[in-house]
């Protein structure tokens, strides 16, 4: 067994690398890029040259694959058994784990800058072809809670991964999650109360507002505790316990 501590830096460097180096890795990215520049392009010209909606549209991709990003970050070692040379060259699985998390995380609030670098070039094109002035208003709390909505989704894909250490089984429980959800608020006044204070999707939309109130920060809390901090806490606890051959 290797004894010497690897820096956490080269192992965050490896764990970047694996993010985009993989088949899937790749093909989520470019795909990501690709339908966030759409999105964005499309809405300034369906909707107007608003720079706070035309970004925002961007979130519906962001939503939906970077999540599985993750998911696919946490889940690659067991799926393509890497595991075993992995913990060998580092046993200490929580500095890993730790090192597998912080990309996706990271990425995320890139992906949030990229929308806004394209949703300007957009909304100033739009504006010209249109005739009309446009509006440049976003505003900062909006714009932090949007970010933070979209890091919050991602760490809700990282926990799946790791509890799951499945990526069909984490990827099917992540996007299902809204579907099912939609269905329980439809159950009369108590499935309402469960998805305001269950579902993270429900809960981060005052985040996304820029208008969080104190009950509103605890229903986000406690949606995040049943969605990340929990699913996390178990999936730690299996990946330090189980054995990898």
């Amino acid at each position: 067994m290797n004894t010497r501590r690897i820096p956490f830096r080269t192992l965050l460097r490896v764990e970047t690398r694996k993010l985009f180096d993989t088949r899937g890795g790749k093909v989520i990215s470019g795909v990501l890029v690709a339908l966030a520049a759409g999105a964005v392009v499309g809405r300034g010209v369906v909707s107007g040259p608003e720079l706070h909606t035309v970004a925002g549209t961007a979130g519906i991709v962001f939503g939906i694959l970077l999540p599985v990003l993750a998911i696919l970050t946490v889940t690659g070692e067991w799926s393509h058994r890497t595991a075993l040379t992995t913990f060998t060259l580092e046993p200490r699985r929580g500095r890993v784990m730790a090192a597998k998390c912080l990309p996706p995380l990271v990425a995320s609030v890139m992906a949030c800058a990229f929308a806004m670098l394209v949703a300007v070039p957009v909304t100033a094109a739009v504006a010209a072809a249109q005739g009309v002035p446009a509006d440049w208003r976003v505003a900062p709390p909006a714009l932090a809670g949007w970010t933070a909505t979209t890091v919050l989704l991602t760490a809700q894909g990282l926990a799946l991964g790791t509890v799951l250490m499945n990526a069909p089984a984490a990827i099917v429980t992540c996007l299902s999650s809204t579907v099912i959800w939609s269905v329980v608020g439809r159950l009369g006044s108590a499935g309402e109360a469960a998805m305001e204070w269950l579902d993270l999707n429900t809960a981060t939309i005052p985040l996304v507002n820029g208008d969080v109130t104190g009950a509103d920060a605890a229903r986000l809390a406690v949606s995040a505790l049943a969605w990340i901090v929990l699913p996390m806490a178990a999936g730690m606890v299996r990946t330090m316990r189980r054995e990898v051959d």
